[in-house]
């Protein structure tokens, strides 16, 4: 449960990504960037704990680059599915941004006014 609770902390899963699309050591500000600018501070805790747990690595360089470790890149693999399932699920929202599957798991998703729910409840119709 201690992976789950790692990568569901919001960024992990993006720096883990973007440490792995080049390929290469990446530093601090470069990875920030790339993160959407997101806070120093969170980025350096998740870099804290994705290092405490092996997951990723930094050069001893007078500029600290980081980089996945072989069980940061083994976890990339594993991700390969999920990666597959999101770019799906974003071709099927482009074609049609109302579409969130017609599961019931998802159907609570749905807003109320889209076709499949037929008009919005909150609509009274006029009685002219």
């Amino acid at each position: 449960m201690a992976a789950l609770d790692l990568l569901g902390r919001r960024w992990t899963l993006r720096v883990i990504w973007e440490l792995h699309r080049d390929g290469s050591p990446i530093g601090f500000r470069d990875l920030q960037r790339r993160c959407d600018d997101m806070s120093s501070s969170v980025l350096s805790t998740r870099l804290t704990e994705l290092r405490e747990a092996g997951i990723a690595a930094s050069t001893t360089a007078a500029q600290p680059a980081w980089h996945l470790t072989a069980l940061g890149d083994d976890l990339v693999t594993a991700m390969g599915p999920l990666l597959d399932w999101s770019r799906a699920w974003a071709e099927r929202r482009k074609a049609d941004p109302g579409c969130l599957g017609e599961s019931p798991a998802t159907a609570h998703l749905r807003p109320a006014h889209t076709p499949a729910h037929g008009p919005d409840p909150a609509v009274r119709p006029s009685h002219s």
